[in-house]
């Protein structure tokens, strides 16, 4: 038996939706294309994700949602310029880390938490 997906997304639970809702405006720049009964529903670059409320807590130990960006470097600096602190990591061997952000070569990227502990990374995908 197969199953048809006509689409996919991300859900971030929230246990202050509104407080989440100000930060994806006054942080990230997002305004949710619908307000479903206090589900967000946001979309970027042809993706979407949902914030949802829930009394539950993320883990955060692994980033649940996945922005990708031109120019890391300036998304950082953009973030932090925005109040956001961005997480510190020990780099794997062969990767540096430094003022916040990962360098896999072919990848760089930063992790940040929203207002509700989801942590959230953003990457550039060098030569594409």
């Amino acid at each position: 038996m197969s199953v048809l997906f006509t689409s996919s997304y991300a859900k971030l639970p929230a246990r202050d939706v509104e407080r989440a809702r100000a930060f994806y405006r006054d942080v990230l720049g997002l305004e949710p294309v619908r307000d479903n009964h206090g589900h967000l529903f946001y979309e970027c670059g042809g993706s979407s994700f949902l914030v949802f409320p829930s009394a539950g807590s993320p883990s955060g130990t692994h980033d649940q949602l996945g922005f990708a960006v031109d120019d890391v470097e300036a998304a950082a600096a953009t973030l932090r310029d925005r109040g956001v602190e961005l997480e510190a990591y020990e780099a794997p061997p062969g990767c540096t880390f430094r003022d916040g952000i990962m360098d896999y070569g072919p990848v760089k990227a930063a992790w940040f938490k929203d207002s509700e502990g989801n942590l959230i990374s953003v990457a550039q995908f060098v030569g594409g």
